[in-house]
């Protein structure tokens, strides 16, 4: 049996209460994570194309709060053995990172490959390993390239067989040593806020379907990506994929508020797991009768929702080895009380729920993340009696602190505590919870709020 191993919470790993002294199974895998864009820097340089986030930040630079950009960021490019020596210093079993799409293939297109792009990475892994780091490959966080968008990006439904090109050069190139890939971090965020608003590049803000049409392609996207790993890679590399979805806990705000509780479980998170993990596949269907319903109701000739065919139905259900989730904080949420105006129409305006954060809560200094109670433990054990207890990675977690606090963060050190006492809990109600990574390795470029 091993102890905790991150050097960040050991300081909260002390109390000598009885459940402080419940220990992690020995294959549990401990981590930090980070996103290319946000670190690597060398935007372009040897033979990198342009990514959305390149393109966005040089052309629009004011959508940024600060106007700065990930040309630099933390420059990860130039500095990846100090990054893979502070893995070493904080004793972290494994490590996931993601690859930067246009690093590796400049046009999107793989019939292009960078060399020096993929040397990067072959020589950011073998250092890892150098130290028995085990490496977890994220596919895409987020930057698209600039070339893909232009012909529509997730819009387009030939994105699906670009995305499985790309992941075939991926797995091969480095699935001699990487056992555990994810295709896609947190869909929900690629499709709501880069495609069905400007909350994340590239700031598409078609509200009416800009989330439906990216969510159906990038499900399908990830399915092809997976079974060219099932059918291509699996049985000489041995290693697994699946897909990182962000999941933040929900809780009914009176008992009449279950349904609308349930709405939003479905627009957040549950569009992009049900056609993968459900055992009756497709999407939600309380959200998708809402969904045709509302679409009627303003006018359109079907649902504004795509429907999948009997055929991607299928390709899709099943196909993923473990759940990957980011987990950071939950809200409470009523049918009635704190709603806001939302564009119409609109995912938000389509399940029409107020969200409720308790005063009482813990705030850190992003407006959105508060410490809610239990969050980990009543997120992951619903999942798992949704979904029939898949393997599962908690892929994200974390706390943030204003720039001022410096090493003054007791309230990081609370957080981290209670979000592993409740990993314990979670392991303890039979969750099939394999690791845990937490946010981030490295201060990073945080997208639409810069460097603030």
């Amino acid at each position: 049996m091993k102890f905790i191993v991150l050097s960040l919470v050991l300081a909260v790993c002390q109390a000598a209460t009885v459940k402080q002294q419940r220990r992690f199974p020995d294959d549990f895998l401990f981590g930090t994570a980070t996103a290319s864009y946000q670190i690597e820097g060398a935007w372009n340089e040897d033979g990198k194309g342009e990514n959305i986030w390149d393109y966005m930040t040089h052309n629009n630079p004011t959508v940024i709060k600060d106007e700065s950009n990930g040309d630099i960021a933390a420059d990860s490019y130039h500095n990846y053995k100090r990054d893979v020596e502070i893995m070493r210093e904080l004793s972290l079993d494994a490590y996931r990172f993601s690859l930067s799409w246009s690093r590796i293939l400049p046009t999107g297109m793989a019939n292009e490959i960078n060399p020096a792009g993929v040397e990067f990475y072959n020589n950011y892994i073998n250092e890892m390993l150098k130290y028995n780091i085990t490496p977890m490959i994220t596919l895409y966080h987020w930057d698209l390239p600039q070339k893909l968008q232009e012909l529509g990006g997730f819009a387009n439904p030939y994105i699906s067989d670009w995305f499985a090109d790309y992941a075939r050069v991926v797995y091969k190139s480095f699935g001699d040593r990487v056992k555990h890939f994810i295709t896609f971090n947190e869909p929900r965020e690629i499709c709501f806020q880069g495609y069905g608003s400007t909350l994340k590049a590239p700031i598409l803000n078609s509200t009416a379907i800009g989330t439906y049409l990216c969510a159906k392609h990038l499900v399908i996207a990830h399915a092809k990506a997976y079974y060219v790993y099932d059918k291509e890679f699996r049985e000489a590399q041995g290693g697994q994929c699946g897909i990182t979805i962000s999941v933040n806990w929900f809780s009914p705000y009176t008992p009449e508020d279950e349904f609308a509780t349930e709405l939003k479980r479905q627009a957040e998170w549950a569009l992009y797991a049900d056609p993968i993990f459900s055992s009756q596949g497709g999407f939600p269907k309380e959200l998708s009768q809402r969904i045709a319903e509302k679409s009627a109701a303003q006018g359109y000739a079907k649902s504004r929702l795509p429907e999948f065919t009997d055929e991607e139905k299928a390709l899709v259900q099943g196909a993923s080895d473990f759940f990957g989730v980011n987990h950071y904080t939950g809200y409470l949420i009523s049918a009635t009380q704190n709603k806001e105006e939302n564009p119409v129409p609109s995912i938000l305006d389509d399940i029409d729920v107020g969200v409720i954060v308790p005063d009482e809560w813990p705030k850190s200094a992003s407006t959105w993340l508060t410490l809610a109670p239990n969050s980990i433990l009543n997120a992951l054990t619903f999942l798992k009696e949704r979904y029939n207890n898949p393997i599962f990675y908690i892929t994200e977690n974390g706390w943030s602190t204003s720039p001022e606090s410096g090493l003054n963060d007791d309230m990081r050190a609370t957080y981290y505590r209670a979000a592993l006492e409740s990993v314990l809990d979670t392991l303890d109600a039979g969750v099939n919870l394999k690791g845990y990574m937490a946010w981030s390795l490295v201060d990073n470029f945080e997208w639409m709020q810069g460097y603030t």
